[in-house]
Order: structure tokens, then sequence, then C-alpha cells
């Protein structure tokens, strides 16, 4: 009797303890983060391409782009929303309907061979990114606000470092302006929270590339620089000191 006692005490003992960890199990599945990668089908703007050649340099910073939002209560969740892929797929597609031709560097390799060949440098990067989220309500309506900070420099003012990386002299910017893009999802009968964020990132990165397209040749630096000519290659810039100098 006392052996049996004790298989049924033990026995207990393990499927209390089994319950407690799934109940572990179950809060913090309830309380963990919802994570959404955004994804979207981005479509090649129909405009006629302006006549330059261009380089875009996407930092580690803006090609892992990602936000955390810590929850503020226990009824809420933490989320986590992935940009980054979305925001080089996005621009890229954009980038190539806007301009004749564009290259991507990554390195110092990617670096030397563009040159003499590229008229600007683009650098991109998300400056701020919010959302607001429906608490306590079946509306699955989302809204995302994404601020842009962009900044254009010439290809003789990026530089390769021994490790491969890449450098650029923050006094050589010629142009260097900010943009804003709004989304919002545009319909409540979605099957998930994520689903909702996920739409209303896309179409924060649309208006965003309507707002960047529309906007590009009006920036007051990029339109003194394109009124006044784009300055000449290093080897024209050469051969013209030459015959000054002759």
């Amino acid at each position: 009797m006392a052996r049996l006692l004790d298989l049924i005490t033990s026995g207990l003992s393990k499927y209390q303890r089994a319950l407690g960890a799934l109940g572990v199990a179950l809060l913090f599945t309830a309380c963990g983060a919802r994570e959404v990668v955004v994804q979207g089908n981005f479509p090649k703007p129909l405009m006629d391409p302006l006549p330059l050649t261009v380089a875009v340099i996407y930092t580690d910073e803006f090609a892992q782009h990602e936000i955390f939002d810590e929850a503020a209560g226990r009824a809420e969740s933490d989320w986590l929303v992935k940009t980054g892929d979305a925001q080089v797929e996005f621009w890229n597609t954009l980038l190539n309907g806007m301009f004749e031709s564009v290259v991507q560097i990554k390195d110092s390799e990617s670096l030397a061979a563009h040159q003499n060949t590229v008229d600007a440098v683009i650098v991109p990067a998300v400056a701020d990114l919010q959302y607001t989220i429906p608490l306590h309500t079946n509306v699955k309506i989302y809204e995302i606000w994404m601020k842009y900070r962009f900044k254009m420099v010439a290809l003789e003012d990026v530089h390769g470092n021994e490790n491969g990386d890449l450098s650029i002299n923050p006094d050589r910017y010629f142009a260097d302006w900010t943009l804003t893009a709004y989304g919002k999802t545009p319909t409540a009968f979605l099957q998930s929270d994520e689903e909702a964020v996920n739409l209303a990132a896309v179409v924060a990165l649309r208006d965003a590339g309507a707002n960047f397209a529309t906007s590009f040749s009006r920036v007051p630096d990029i339109a003194t620089w394109m009124s006044e000519g784009l300055p000449p290659a290093p080897n024209e810039e050469a051969e013209r000191a030459g015959a000054t100098d002759g």
C-alpha cells in the first residue's frame, strides 16, 4: 500500500508539474511578439525615365530595418514588424523605373566596378516608422506612417575600406531631403491582425514611391544640380585640365 501511495503521489506530482509547464508555455505564447515580415507586390512605375545613371547604397540598417513595439499591458501583444526586405525590393523597382540605369553598390568591389559610370549615388534611410493598432475591437484597420531621409552624393565621395565596407564623407552630400508616407489597411475584413499590418505597410511603401517620383526633380538641390548639368566624369575633368595646361 505504501508503495502504491508513493506511486500515486509521484504521478500526481509529475502531472501537476506538466500542467504548470503547459500553463507557462501558454502564457508566453499569449504574450509573445506578433511578427510581420512585410511582403507585397510592387509594380514598376509607368513614367519616362530620367536620363541619369544612379547608384544606390542600402545600409545594413536600411536593408534590415525592423520596428519592435513592446506591449503596454497584459491585454496587448508585443509587435515586431520587419520591413527591410520589402524596402529593398520596393526601392529597387521604383528607381529602375525612374532612371535610365540603376546599379547597387554593396562593397568596395562593386564600387570599383562602377567608377566613371555613375552620375550620382542615392542613400535612403528610414528616419521614423509609427503605426496605430485598433485595441479592444474586431475592426482590423491599421495605419502606418513612415518618414524617409534621402541623401545624394557624387561617386567620388564614396570610399571603400580595407575590409570591403563603404564610407561616405558626411560633409559631401549635395542633396539631403525627407519625405513622408502614409498607409492604411483598406478593408477591415481580413483574416488576421498580421495581414492587416502587412497591407498597411505595403500601402505606405507605395505612397512613399509616389511622393518620391513626383517630388524628386523639385527638391531644390536636385533641381539646381540637374539644371546646371551633371558634373563631368573624372576622366573628362583630367582631359580638360590637360588641355588648359597646354
